[in-house]
């Protein structure tokens, strides 16, 4: 049995993972804690290698910097911390 905090139960009611085994729930509850008293940045405090990564030129969004957006676009990103996936048509 895991205890999550409230906010990884809040995190969790935006998401739309597959998987709650005992281990990802421990593995999301850890992301959440990480995050807290972290504020969503200001384009101008985005940091390279912590908010996002550049790839062929592109900027590339990490899982945090997603979590710390507080919710899902639903635009299929690569790093989504929603477990969103977007279907191709």
């Amino acid at each position: 049995m895991i205890t999550i905090s409230s906010e990884t139960h809040a995190f969790l009611e935006k998401t739309s993972w597959g998987c709650l085994c005992l281990n990802c729930l421990k593995e999301i509850d850890q992301k959440v804690q990480s995050i807290q008293g972290e504020v969503f940045p200001a384009a101008k405090e985005l940091k390279e290698g912590v908010h996002y990564y550049l790839e062929n030129g592109f900027w590339v969004f990490t899982e945090l910097y997603h979590m710390l957006r507080g919710h899902c676009c639903e635009s299929g990103c690569r790093h989504c911390a929603y477990g969103f996936i977007k279907v191709k048509t």
